[in-house]
């Protein structure tokens, strides 16, 4: 069988959704591919590359402005497709955690910075902003598989799947967090993640507002 770097990065990303990034091996990918091990290293140096090129795979592809799209909903759209590519794959955010940018990954940030530049944003600023959005929704989808997998691994229920009672039970001797959950729901979720990326994007407008002003 004859592969290229595309074939090999799309077989890794299925190996990584059944078996996850702690059973990824070359050996494992190559018996997916039906090749020896040697064949992959005619296209990868080593498996730190190969997961370079996973994340750089994971990366929406580039979105320029809508028609009226202002710089608050384009950077809110781009997190939530980021958001979205990252859960579509298991342990997805912990290969682009610990990922090193590449040149293509690099020529597509300075295209969204060029777009922060062109609604106004300095350089440093638009670096800082993009930066910042980029860490919060990684992390925040790092934390959201890494629960989900405890739980998987130990046959947990999640708290936020538990009967009422059960939560009650669970935070009895923690009245604060009870509350929050009961008005609030998961801090996981979907709800808590546009909560927090609206107050990081209104921190973003707060920024921008002092560059201006100073």
């Amino acid at each position: 069988m004859t592969v290229d770097r595309r074939t090999i990065v799309e077989a890794a990303l299925g190996l990584l959704d059944d078996e996850g990034l702690d059973r990824l091996t070359v050996r494992r990918l190559a018996e997916r591919l039906g090749v020896k091990s040697p064949a992959l290293y005619w296209h990868f140096r080593d498996k730190r590359e190969l997961l370079d090129r996973m994340a750089e795979h994971l990366r929406p592809p580039q979105s320029p402005p809508g028609p009226g799209e202002d710089w608050r909903s384009w950077s809110l759209r781009r997190a939530r497709e980021r958001r979205a590519a990252l859960l579509s794959h298991r342990d997805a955010a912990r290969v682009v955690a610990g990922s090193r940018a590449g040149a293509a990954t690099l020529a597509a940030f300075d295209a969204e910075l060029a777009v922060l530049v062109g609604f106004g944003f300095g350089p440093v600023r638009a670096v800082r902003a993009a930066v910042l959005v980029d860490h919060y929704v990684v992390g925040s989808v790092l934390q959201q598989q890494a629960d989900a997998q405890r739980h998987a691994d130990a046959g947990e229920t999640p708290p936020e799947d538990l009967p009422e009672e059960a939560r009650a039970a669970l935070t009895g001797a923690t009245p604060t967090l009870a509350a929050a959950l009961a008005g609030g729901g998961d801090p996981g979720g979907d709800e808590a993640f546009e909560d927090g990326l609206l107050m990081i994007v209104d921190g973003i407008a707060a920024g921008l507002e002092r560059d201006r002003t100073a």
